[in-house]
C-alpha cells in the first residue's frame, strides 16, 4: 500500500512531530531542545538544480526535504509540539517547563509562559499540547494535570491558565478532540478524550470532567476518533474511538458509552503480550483503499495498518530495525509521515509511485542526485546532544512509571463566551 519515499535522518532523538494543517510542513521536537521545520518534497519527487546547490536540503534522488528553520527553542527536551488551526502559530513545550509560541514560518518566538508547577513546587513537563479551538489551547502535564489557556487575550498566551483539570492519576498520554455534535453553534469540539495510566476520561470545556472509566488493567498510551462507521440501531452510532495499549491490544470504545471498551483487535501479539501501540492516525478519505483504516506505530519499529469492519492488520511496514515508532501523520498530500529514534520517514501510496515513474520513463533517467545529509544541519549546541538524548530517553521511560496516587477531583468550571 505504501512505499517509502525518503528518509531524513535527525540530530538527536525524536520526541514529537506534527504536519502543518495547510502546507506540506513537517515540524519535529528532539530531545536535545531543538525545534526543526521542513518542507516536504512535491508529489512527484522532481528536485531541481537550485535545490542540489542548497546545503540544508536532505536529497533521496528523486526528492529533497528543505529545511526550512531550526532552532534550540527549549534548554531541556522538547516534549510536544502543536500547529494553530490556521497553521500560522507553532506551539511548542519543553521540561525546561517553558511553553512558547512562535511564528511557524520564521521560527520567531512571539510569546511564552511558565507552565504552573505539580503539587511538590517542582517543574512539571508537558506531555501534550492541542489547539481545540481558536479561543483554548490544552496542555497536559506529567503530573496528571490538563490546563486550558484563553487564547483571546491580548497576547498570545494568557500567563496563567483559565482552568486546570485532573481526569487521571498517572501522566496524559494522548488526548483526541470529539466533533462537536449537530446542535453546535460554534462548529468546534468542546470535550476531548484523554488517556492517563490505566484510564480513559471525557472531559468538557464548560463543565469539566464528565466520566472516566473503569480500571483497563493496561496502560493506554495513545487514541484517535473515527466516525463514519456502520451504525446499529440501539448499539451503535457509528462513532468510535480508538485506544492503543502497552500490551500490543487495540481497543474500540462506543462515543458516549465510556464506562468500558466494547472491541479488542490484537495487534502484536506474543507470550507476555505484545510490544507498545504508542501512535495512532486515521487514514484521510481518498488514501488507501477507500475503508476505515488506523495506522499504528509499534514499540517494536514497526507501522502496522488495521482495517476497520474486519478488524485485522492488513500491512506492516518497517520504520526501523531498533527504535519505536513514536510519530505518525499524514500531510495535506496524503503522504504518511512516520517518525521514532533518530529519523523521519515519508511515505506515499505504491499507486502513485508507479504511476510517476511510468512518467518518468519519458524523460532522461539521470535523476539520481544523492548527498550525505549527516551533520548538514549541525550547531553548537549539538554537542549536548549524546548526554541529553540519554536522559531523554529515561525520562520518556520514567513517565510510564509515575506515582498514581496524585487524582485530585476536578470542578465544574464555567467559561464564558465559548457558546
Amino acid at each position: 500500500m505504501f512505499e517509502n519515499l525518503c528518509t531524513l535522518p535527525l540530530s538527536s532523538e525524536l520526541f514529537t512531530q506534527v504536519t502543518h494543517p495547510t502546507e506540506p510542513i513537517l515540524a519535529v521536537g528532539l530531545s536535545g531542545g531543538h525545534v526543526e521545520s521542513f518542507r516536504l518534497p512535491a508529489v512527484g519527487g522532481s528536485s531541481s538544480d537550485e535545490d542540489d546547490a542548497d546545503t540544508s536540503v536532505i536529497s533521496t534522488g528523486t526528492s529533497t526535504i528543505d529545511t526550512e528553520w531550526r532552532t534550540r527553542r527549549h534548554k531541556g527536551s522538547c516534549r510536544t509540539l502543536a500547529y494553530s488551526g490556521d497553521g500560522e502559530v507553532l506551539y511548542s513545550a519543553g521540561t525546561d517547563g517553558l511553553l512558547k509560541a512562535a511564528n511557524s514560518s520564521t521560527g520567531q518566538v512571539m510569546s511564552k509562559i511558565n507552565i504552573p508547577f505539580d503539587f511538590s513546587g517542582k517543574l512539571d513537563p508537558p506531555t501534550l499540547i492541542h489547539a481545540l479551538t481558536p479561543q483554548t489551547l490544552l496542555l497536559a502535564t506529567d503530573s496528571a494535570a490538563l490546563h486550558l489557556f484563553d487564547l483571546r487575550l491580548a497576547s498570545t498566551l494568557s500567563p496563567k491558565p483559565s482552568q486546570t483539570h485532573r481526569p487521571h492519576d498517572d501522566y496524559i498520554s494522548s488526548l483526541t478532540p470529539l466533533p462537536p455534535t449537530e446542535t453546535s453553534t460554534s462548529g468546534f469540539s468542546k470535550q476531548w478524550v484523554t488517556t492517563g495510566g490505566t484510564t480513559l476520561a471525557v472531559t468538557d470545556l464548560r463543565r469539566g470532567v464528565l466520566v472516566k472509566s473503569e480500571d483497563q488493567e493496561e496502560e493506554l498510551l495513545s487514541s484517535v476518533y473515527v466516525g463514519g462507521l456502520p451504525s446499529r440501531p440501539g448499539r451503535s452510532k457509528g462513532q468510535k474511538v480508538l485506544v492503543g495499549s502497552s500490551n500490543g491490544v487495540l481497543t474500540l470504545w462506543e462515543r458516549g458509552v465510556w464506562d468500558d471498551q466494547d472491541e479488542r483487535i490484537i495487534v502484536d501479539g506474543g507470550r507476555g503480550g505484545g510490544d507498545s501501540l504508542d501512535a495512532l492516525v486515521l487514514m484521510p478519505e481518498g488514501v488507501g483503499d477507500g475503508g476505515k483504516n488506523v495506522v499504528i506505530g509499534v514499540g517494536d519499529g514497526t507501522i502496522r495498518i488495521v482495517k476497520l469492519g474486519p478488524n485485522k492488520v492488513t500491512v506492516s511496514l518497517r520504520h526501523d530495525e531498533v527504535e519505536g515508532v513514536v510519530g505518525l501523520g499524514f500531510d495535506v498530500e496524503g503522504r504518511l509521515i512516520s517518525g521514532g529514534g533518530s529519523i523521519i520517514k515519508v511515505w506515499q501510496e505504491k499507486m502513485n509511485l508507479e504511476e510517476e515513474s511510468e512518467e518518468d520513463d519519458s524523460d532522461d533517467e539521470s535523476g539520481a542526485k544523492k548527498r550525505s545529509a549527516a551533520g548538514s544541519n549541525s550547531d553548537d549546541s549539538d554537542v549536548e546532544s549524546s548526554e541529553e538524548e540519554d536522559r531523554g530517553r529515561k525520562s520518556r521511560k520514567k513517565r510510564r512509571k509515575a506515582n498514581r496516587n496524585k487524582y485530585v477531583g476536578s470542578g465544574i468550571i464555567g467559561l464564558k463566551g465559548l457558546e
